[in-house]
């Protein structure tokens, strides 16, 4: 496996957003649910990205956009639709799908800032 990290995080995700909740005292946190979906999808992309320019020397920029970007965008909202039609302790929200997604282009950033530290150092 090439991504080990990546896919751990990956499985990981797709099983916490499959079980049911539970009560926590940060509950009283407004939007703690968006902020969560923003940083999950913001740590699995940074990783796919940090992954991926480990592992090789030169970048190909539309696998590592279609890996490192669209991927993780089609999961986001794959998971909100698998939670509306295939759980009954969670609903799918477009916002979750909308946090993933932002979450998903502040890993972007942060992997570019790699690749231009990597590039300059």
């Amino acid at each position: 496996m090439r991504y080990p990290l990546s896919m751990t995080i990956t499985l990981a995700i797709w099983i916490v957003c499959m079980m049911p909740i539970p009560e926590t005292p940060l509950d009283d946190v407004r939007f703690i649910d968006k902020w969560t979906h923003f940083l999950m999808y913001g740590a699995l992309t940074t990783v796919i990205w940090t992954e991926y320019i480990v592992r090789h020397n030169t970048i190909a920029w539309r696998r590592l956009l279609t890996l490192g970007l669209l991927m993780p965008v089609v999961m986001g909202c794959a998971v909100e639709l698998a939670q509306a039609y295939l759980t009954t302790c969670r609903s799918g929200e477009w916002l979750d799908a909308l946090c993933n997604a932002l979450g998903t282009l502040l890993g972007c950033m942060v992997g570019c800032a790699i690749v231009y530290y990597k590039k300059h150092r």
